[in-house]
């Protein structure tokens, strides 16, 4: 069996199908356009990629029942954090200002892990299978959704201690939810189509908007300031919505279109709010310059649908993640660099 690398901007594979390093070899081949580098990784789907402690590390869940940490500079697996979730790892999320994070899973589990030794510091069950999780900035609090009760709990993310519980928050599946970057609202998308904001010191539902996407709303994310929210949608489009200035209850959300073929998965938006990535059911990602909401790049080679994207402070490297591989590259003029992390792609 030997191992090929795709080439992330046409598809294709290169000349005589090798160049691959071994597994565990430090160097990049540079048989492709874009400089590759190939690990083995997860032995299942690959649920989510996020860049994070600096840009340092990549931490990646999987279906297979573990989450794993990356060294960004080496790419390879600092731990592997595994035994005691017993079905698919939906999320993980890194606990800012700690050296810990947390996954949620179809087994109903949040777990809290030490990043250094991979002890797990506590865990709950609750009452159905968990779809989402996400930190606050301030690194106080976690929230995650829980369906099919379609509700969304909040809790110390220090100790695990369940603060506030929104019942029926939606009508449907809860897709995606997360803090504003002041830590005040939990923003959550759905499968009925509609975009929730709750408010923590009020504690209570203060915006509620029926999206207009023509399909279930599959992620969000806010800009730095919290004034504006993306949504992604399987309906193909990606909407941005303003939040401070209220148009939308008018207006509705200005539509980003055409960047897609399939369902958009996920959405992540740049610190300094000038680039979003999209990923989609298409197999590509989409580069998107916020000045002027157009399209600046398309980037192919996952051989599934994109399930997760992730951005660094810097906008130098974005990871992706999808059914059979996650990918980090720098989506910069040049192109220069361009990693995947798989579960393994052979050829006989």
């Amino acid at each position: 069996m030997t191992p090929i690398n795709p080439d992330p901007l046409s598809g294709e594979d290169p000349p005589g199908g090798g160049g691959e390093e071994e597994e565990g070899g430090a160097g990049w081949n540079w048989g492709s356009k874009v400089p590759v580098k190939v690990l083995k990784a997860h032995s299942d789907a690959i649920t989510a990629a996020r860049l994070c402690c600096n840009d340092r590390c990549i931490l990646s869940c999987s279906s297979d029942c573990s989450a794993i940490l990356w060294d960004v500079e080496s790419f390879q697996p600092l731990r592997t954090f595994k035994g005691v979730h017993s079905r698919t790892i939906t999320e993980c999320a890194l606990i800012p200002n700690s050296n810990r994070m947390v996954t949620v899973s179809w087994d109903k589990k949040m777990v809290a892990w030490d990043l250094e030794t991979g002890h797990v510091l506590w865990q709950m069950k609750l009452d159905g299978l968990l779809t989402s999780c996400s930190c606050s900035a301030d690194g106080r609090l976690l929230v995650c959704a829980v369906d099919p009760q379609n509700s969304v709990y909040i809790c110390s993310a220090s100790s695990g201690q369940m603060l506030h519980h929104i019942s029926n928050h939606h009508r449907s599946t809860i897709t995606q939810c997360c803090f504003d970057p002041q830590s005040q609202r939990v923003a959550s998308v759905s499968a009925d189509k509609s975009i929730k904001l709750w408010d923590l010191q009020a504690q209570t539902t203060t915006v509620s908007i029926s999206s207009n996407h023509g399909n279930v709303v599959s992620d969000c994310c806010f800009n730095s300031n919290g004034h504006f929210l993306c949504t992604a949608s399987w309906d193909k489009t990606l909407k941005l919505w303003d939040l401070q200035g209220g148009q939308f209850r008018s207006q509705g959300g200005t539509t980003l279109q055409r960047g897609h073929e399939g369902s958009v998965s996920c959405c992540v938006l740049s610190a300094d709010d000038a680039l979003l990535v999209s990923g989609s059911y298409d197999r590509t990602m989409a580069l998107w310059d916020l000045s002027s909401l157009s399209r600046t790049l398309v980037l192919k080679g996952h051989t599934d649908w994109v399930t997760d994207v992730s951005l660094s402070a810097d906008r130098k490297l974005v990871a992706s993640s999808s059914k059979n591989l996650a990918k980090v590259f720098t989506p910069n003029t040049q192109m220069k660099l361009y990693c995947i992390l798989k579960k393994s792609i052979t050829t006989a």
